[in-house]
């Protein structure tokens, strides 16, 4: 049997637009003479439809066009996932569904067993678990489909196990010929090399082919990195699919042979492209084409702009310096190269004159304070209004350039620098953003070499710089990662060697911020706990440390 995988990039509701990707990459199929195509886990209404599945017109387009798909399965089977009613008395409405379709009708239907519910995902708010699926007999070969997280709870692999089932072992007992795997799966740094081993342990433990098709495309803040692929009984890749990219690729089970295309190695590598695919999913997807943002000549948002120009192409990205009396001749210097080399369109509006006239306005209630983060805060705030008044004036949509480690602390400007549509990097660690910089530079300088160089600075002040009233960013990024993404407590966190106090003051930033990074435009997912929709924490507490 000849399987194709069809790695697609799917958009939440957009069924007409969908069916026809779907219909275009069967027709691929055909021509390379396959028995079989397969598609990803709730390939058809989009992944995660969240809230849309309450609505019963969505519903009902995701069916009507499933048996739309069905009459294109006469001389080719076709595995597809979609959104399937629960038309029992009990249990939530819907399930998590993939149909196969042969011969112009529905063969058999699939139900997700394993729902979950951390980080990002909620699928028990809105599915019914399935129960035990049974295997499916097509073109002479007994087929166990599951879906997603069914294969991610491996007694002889997970130390920990969610849930009491294990769907894949289930279908092994009652004897399988392939087992096979679709999925909606975001990316993270690391999540690769992960599914890379769940698969082969599982491959090799039941001796038997494991098929496992990847969702790719971003949609909001997830990003899905395909990286379909076969892997044979000895635990050897047979066949591979190219990350953050559609693809489509073929195995044929009787020669063990299939499509190798090329992955990426270097986590910077796959970073990059993560966040282009996702910042343009994100713009094209919500109906835009151009973007603006602040080039303020420092590392973020030159960073930022280079991942514009690479996902929406150079035209149509703008970049707008807006320099103060504190900004330094080299930043203005290196924003404008930076534009030159990346060829986007780039403007300078000075924002001298207009904060003058906010200092003369407030005068008379501020006169008996000292100046502090307010006038700081002012200057942002004006350069915020004037990248909205660029973007309502050329439909456009604003990026905003701070990291995570500024997120993290608040090292940021409600309704300034956090004013924007996207947060491109805001999951991305002042540590990682000099990483990326220093690759994207690695065939020639793109990046002038003093922005990476010189001390980072927000520039609101005279001879202001980050470490200023931030540790070093070494420093703070491990205490981060320990204790938002790894979740460790304070003193572990300390014997790792850091002092108490930065530690305890980092903490006390992260908890007094919530409120800043709840009015925060959606950042783009790239590490194992963003701040976003797998973060959930309230705003008004009185938990100390």
């Amino acid at each position: 049997m000849k399987i194709a995988l069809a790695q697609i990039n799917t958009t939440i509701g957009d069924f007409e637009g969908n069916t026809e990707k779907i219909f275009r990459f069967i027709d691929a199929a055909h021509q390379k003479a396959c028995d079989l195509v397969m598609f990803p886990e709730l390939a058809l209404p989009g992944y995660p439809p969240t809230d849309y599945i309450d609505k019963p017109d969505f519903v009902r387009l995701n069916m009507e066009k499933l048996d739309q798909i069905a009459k294109a399965s006469q001389t080719i089977g076709i595995i597809l996932g979609y959104l399937d009613v629960n038309h029992n008395q009990e249990g939530k409405p819907f399930y998590n569904a993939a149909a196969l379709l042969n011969k112009g009708k529905i063969i058999s239907r699939v139900f997700k067993t394993l729902l979950p519910s951390y980080d990002v995902f909620d699928e028990n708010r809105y599915f019914q678990a399935g129960k035990s699926n049974q295997v499916i007999h097509f073109s002479g070969k007994r087929l166990g489909i599951t879906i997603c997280e069914d294969i991610w709870n491996d007694k002889a692999f997970f130390h920990e196990h969610l849930y009491q089932e294990d769907p894949v072992e289930l279908l092994v007992k009652q004897g399988l010929d392939l087992l096979i795997n679709i999925s909606g799966s975001p990316f993270y740094v690391g999540k690769r090399d992960l599914r890379i081993n769940i698969l082969k342990n599982l491959a090799r433990k039941y001796h038997i082919p494991v098929v496992y098709l990847n969702l790719v495309g971003g949609n909001d803040s997830l990003l899905f990195d395909g990286g379909s692929m076969v892997i044979d009984p000895q635990g050897q890749v047979r066949a591979s699919a190219k990350e953050f990219e559609e693809d489509l690729i073929t195995f044929d089970g009787d020669t063990n042979q299939g499509d190798i295309h090329l992955s990426m190695r270097a986590d910077e590598e796959l970073i990059f492209k993560a966040l282009c695919m996702g910042t343009r999913d994100y713009v094209s997807k919500c109906g835009f084409k151009h973007v603006a943002l602040g080039l303020s000549g420092g590392i973020d948002s030159s960073l930022v702009a280079c991942i514009a120009a690479q996902a929406l192409g150079k035209q149509n990205v703008l970049g707008v310096a807006m320099p103060s009396l504190y900004s330094s001749p080299a930043s203005l210097e290196d924003a404008q190269l930076l534009a030159q080399r990346l060829g986007i369109n780039f403007r300078s509006i000075s924002i001298s004159d207009i904060f003058q006239i906010y200092l003369k306005e407030l005068q008379p209630f501020f006169a008996q304070y000292e100046s502090d983060t307010t006038e700081e805060n002012l200057q942002a705030r004006i350069r915020g209004n004037i990248l909205m008044a660029l973007a309502n004036k050329f439909n456009a949509l604003v990026l905003t350039t701070g990291n995570k480690s500024e997120m993290a602390v608040g090292y940021c400007t409600l309704y300034g620098d956090m004013c924007g549509a996207l947060a491109v990097i805001s999951d991305v660690p002042k540590t990682m953003v000099y990483s990326l910089a220093r690759y994207l530079n690695h065939d020639k300088e793109i990046i002038p070499g003093r922005v990476i160089s010189r001390p980072p600075s927000a520039e609101l002040k005279p001879d202001q710089t980050d470490q200023d009233t931030l540790p070093p960013y070494d420093v703070l990024d491990d205490i981060l990662t320990e204790y938002v993404e790894k979740n460790r407590n304070i003193a572990d966190i300390i014997k790792k060697g850091h002092d108490p106090r930065i530690v305890q003051d980092t903490i006390r930033r992260i908890h007094l911020n919530e409120y800043k990074r709840k009015q925060a435009p959606p950042g783009l997912k790239i590490t194992t706990k963003a701040f976003g929709l797998g973060r959930r924490y309230p705003i008004a507490h009185r938990f100390a440390l």
